[in-house]
């Protein structure tokens, strides 16, 4: 009895857990009592809250401030010509070569071309001609502007400049004495092309170097203890630097300097002059020096001496200025090193 009554207990009981089951079924299902991690279905989607996307703008900001440091960069390179080396950047050895104006040759070429241009006479126009032909001169005219009257030489011609004017042109400025008198620059337009040169224009004649006005020397107060200690013993110094005697000069120089003489170019004549600023162990003097030259043999009787004629009579003689640096060892000063100076000659006792 017991037993029926439990049997029929459970039936009813399952009967409404069915009945429940059908009506749960008809409204809504019932959460999973599983856990989330061991239901199936599909992977769970990235979180897209709002405190992600810092990292977005700062990543972008990090994107746009790279790109403009290289287009900034790259303007720069262009502009001043010596950005970075880049790995598309071709190498300086396989770089193709820059055509530049063939300035050494061309000074060769225009002073070659004055020497002929600057030499005229009726006696060797026809010469002349023949000679400016070998230039490339653009003009018909066979004498280049020349009307073929009077005479002039070129005595000495010197480049004085090149103004490259492009890839092909220059204009060589050069410095001539005319036997007419004067010194005058000629301004010769020069073309370079495919190996050769010819004159790209006529040949214009410029004034020469103006004198330069030098400021007015300043009044310089000598060191008078220091020249004259100076004056005592340069006589001696420049004897052997006239005759080249190396163990005299040996013996004025300052430890580690070496000093070569004239080799009898010329003979010691006397100290003009001696200036010597204050102050050091070290000090640049400025030392005035008559030299007497070998005369040359008489080429004429116009040449020949005179007893009315006392200057011809005596060895020629040049005055000169020479800037020493002397160092003081002691007592006495040896020096250090000897050239040409800059300073105005000094005259007369210190």
């Amino acid at each position: 009895m017991v037993r029926r009554a439990l049997l029929e207990r459970g039936d009813a009981l399952s009967a409404s857990d069915t009945d429940a089951a059908q009506d749960v079924t008809h409204d809504e299902p019932l959460p999973s009592r599983q856990p989330h991690s061991a239901r199936p279905g599909p992977a769970s989607l990235p979180w897209r809250g709002a405190g992600g996307r810092w990292f977005v703008w700062v990543g972008r900001a990090v994107v746009w401030a790279v790109i403009l440091l290289v287009g900034y960069r790259g303007i720069l390179a262009i502009f001043d010509g010596s950005g970075p080396a880049t790995p598309s950047t071709i190498p300086a050895s396989t770089a193709p070569p820059r055509t530049t104006f063939p300035v050494t040759s061309a000074e060769a070429y225009a002073l070659e071309f004055a020497g002929v241009y600057l030499d005229f006479s009726p006696a060797g126009a026809s010469a002349r001609s023949r000679d400016l032909a070998a230039f490339g001169v653009p003009s018909s005219d066979p004498q280049l502007g020349w009307n073929g009257s009077g005479s002039q030489r070129a005595d000495d011609v010197q480049v004085a400049g090149v103004s490259v004017t492009g890839t092909h042109t220059a204009v060589v400025t050069v410095l001539a004495r005319l036997s007419t008198g004067g010194l005058i620059e000629l301004g010769v337009p020069v073309y370079a092309g495919d190996g050769g040169m010819s004159l790209s224009g006529n040949p214009a004649l410029l004034p020469g170097p103006a004198i330069a006005a030098q400021p007015a020397a300043s009044q310089r107060t000598s060191d008078q203890a220091t020249a004259s200690a100076l004056r005592a013993q340069l006589p001696a110094f420049f004897e052997a630097y006239a005759s080249g005697d190396q163990t005299t000069l040996a013996r004025f120089a300052a430890s580690g300097a070496h000093i070569s003489g004239l080799d009898g170019a010329v003979t010691f004549g006397a100290i003009d002059g001696v200036y010597v600023p204050a102050g050091g162990s070290t000090r640049d003097a400025t030392v005035t020096v008559s030299w007497q030259l070998p005369s040359a043999p008489a080429t004429s009787k116009n040449h020949s001496t005179s007893k009315n004629h006392s200057v011809a009579a005596g060895p020629a003689a040049l005055q000169m200025t020479y800037q020493l640096t002397v160092v003081r060892q002691g007592s006495s000063w040896d020096i250090k090193s000897i050239g040409a100076s800059t300073r105005a000659p000094v005259e007369g006792a210190p």
